[in-house]
């Protein structure tokens, strides 16, 4: 048998102990599977004392995890400590040039610095392993840069925040405010005390950039997205959404245009009968769109220990089935020499549509002046109809309009000029209804 795979473990969160639990758990099981025993050998984090539910007295302490990641004692090293800077980057690039291996499930980190500590990984002959990055326990990183040879990669998209699904899953079943079903996700620590970075599009945002470079081989351009997020979507346009026939989702898209790669993340309106729409609480998933295989949708636990420590215990296995002398695939599944520039699309018709829900004073001329500004700006309307979902009274009527296939910008300036107008008494509502599966 094989030397045992010494792993140092940096950040002992609820990720890091769970790594080492599984590890512990199933060691005979891993060893069966890798050829090898898989121990841990080393571990940092900020205190020795804590208690944290696994016996890691074997393994060495360190209060640096720059200098673990240096050290001869381990062969890989961990990354869980989180963040896109400060001890987070500077221990996994000192492991890399020195010669170690990496998993890590930072998603800020790659998103920001992934091509860079990448070309080390390659120039080392090193591999840099990041499943938990992306939709937890779903392996579609692994899907995307081993599994799908050949096949030409048209769009992806998904749900990739488990938090923002748990909200809209909530108000949706509950009829609850948003705000009600924020505090309970925090409540039950699905939610940050600061939710900003899940709820206004950022996490999403990140893991997105990251599917895009293993999409399109574009150098990653977590910079260049469009963004939204969910903290103004109302009981109103849940309730309008289900009369006609949708189910509101945050998804991160990303698709090959003829102008280059769009990415964007928002509130989406999903049929009810795709699949997607199907997906609640706090599960992920994740669509792949291919020329070859058609579309592919992974769907799971997107989010806490067990499933993030599963991908972690399996790109560490990954690592433990490598033999000296392997040929490690590229971190992006292409070199990064060969990663183009991202070239940002631009604005194009929306093939979806758009749900528009505007709150406008009762009197004469309203709808009249309303559909207008839609055919001044060429959009077609599928539905404008009045609707009882909103703020009602006497003085005030809700208006719900469906678009045909439009762009952004003709939407954008057709409700900018109905609020210049004045015939808004409250902030316009502005939701694409996206295709699909």
């Amino acid at each position: 048998m094989a030397e045992a795979l010494r792993v140092g473990i940096a950040g002992l969160g609820t990720v890091g102990a769970s790594v080492a639990r599984v590890l512990r758990d199933k060691a005979a099981e891993l060893t069966r599977q890798c050829g090898r025993d898989i121990v841990v050998s080393a571990v940092s984090a900020r205190d020795p004392k804590r208690d944290r539910g696994v016996d890691l007295g074997a393994a060495k302490w360190f209060d640096d995890a720059t200098k673990m990641a240096q050290t001869a004692d381990i062969d890989v090293f961990v990354e869980l400590i989180g963040g896109d800077e400060g001890a987070a980057r500077s221990s996994v690039k000192a492991a890399l040039e020195s010669g170690r291996h990496v998993v890590t499930a930072n998603k800020a980190l790659l998103a920001k610095h992934g091509v860079a500590l990448a070309e080390i990984a390659e120039k080392k002959g090193v591999l840099l392993n990041y499943e938990a990055a992306v939709a937890g326990g779903i392996p579609v990183i692994k899907t995307m840069r081993e599994a799908m040879a050949g096949n030409s990669v048209t769009r992806v998209f998904g749900i990739l925040n488990g938090t923002c699904n748990y909200i809209l899953t909530r108000m949706e079943a509950e009829g609850l405010s948003f705000d009600a079903c924020l505090k309970d996700a925090q409540r039950l620590g699905y939610a940050e005390a600061d939710p900003t970075f899940d709820i206004e599009g950022h996490d999403t945002a990140h893991k997105l950039s990251i599917l895009t470079s293993l999409a399109f081989g574009t150098k990653i351009a977590a910079t260049d997205i469009y963004m939204e997020g969910i903290s103004n979507i109302s009981q109103a346009d849940i309730r309008a959404a289900g009369d006609l026939g949708y189910r509101i989702k945050l998804l991160g898209v990303a698709q090959r245009t003829e102008s280059g790669i769009e990415q964007r993340v928002h509130p989406t309106m999903v049929p009810t009968a795709s699949v997607i729409a199907q997906v609640h609480g706090v599960t992920n998933a994740v669509a792949i769109e291919t020329d070859i295989l058609g579309e592919l949708l992974l769907s799971g636990p997107g989010a806490g220990g067990n499933a993030t420590a599963s991908a972690v215990v399996g790109d560490i296995a990954d690592i433990a089935k490598s033999r000296p002398g392997f040929q490690h695939g590229p971190v992006f599944g292409r070199p990064t020499k060969e990663l183009k520039p991202y070239k940002k699309a631009q604005m194009r018709s929306h093939a979806g549509g758009y749900f528009i829900r505007l709150t406008v004073h009762d009197r004469i001329g309203v709808f009249a002046a309303i559909a207008k500004r839609m055919a001044d700006n060429d959009i077609s309307l599928e539905s404008i109809v009045q609707h009882a979902a909103g703020p009602e009274t006497e003085a005030q009527k809700t208006v719900i309009l469906v678009t045909h296939e439009t762009t952004e910008a003709a939407v954008r300036k057709a409700v900018d000029g109905i609020t210049k107008d004045g015939h808004l008494t409250d902030k316009p509502q502005v939701i694409r209804i996206e295709r699909a599966g």
